[in-house]
């Protein structure tokens, strides 16, 4: 529940008061279509998040979604690091490589609260 508020909280964010910030997280790849790659993946994290709280009956998909989702949206991390980007409060290189560092975290979660690591270990 708790990292469907997260999730949801963070779209809205993707689409109102955060999104020169996370514009900012776009990869140099995509930068000419940096406000589309912020409100799709604001959208994204809303469904994913109102799934998580509302979709519990499918959680275990809900989470390797998620999952899969916080690998994807990695390299704009990545980015922002390689960059030297500033956003969100990280100024420096060493709080943009701290930052990294959870990434996977949340993949952990995603998978761990929803079961989906443990459906996957007991089919095999």
């Amino acid at each position: 529940m708790v990292l469907g508020f997260g999730l949801a909280y963070a779209g809205v964010g993707h689409l109102s008061t955060n999104r020169v910030e996370f514009r900012a997280q776009v990869p140099t790849l995509l930068k000419d279509y940096a406000d589309l790659v912020v409100l799709a993946s604001g959208v994204v994290e809303i469904i994913l998040g109102l799934a998580l709280i509302a979709a519990w009956r499918y959680r275990v998909q809900v989470g390797w979604a998620v999952g899969f989702f916080f690998t994807a949206i990695f390299w704009g991390n990545i980015s922002q690091y390689v960059n030297h980007v500033d956003a969100f409060g990280l100024n420096s290189d060493k709080a943009r490589f701290i930052r990294l560092l959870f990434q996977p975290l949340l993949v952990v979660w995603a998978l761990g609260s929803t079961g989906a690591w443990r459906s996957f270990r007991a089919k095999r």
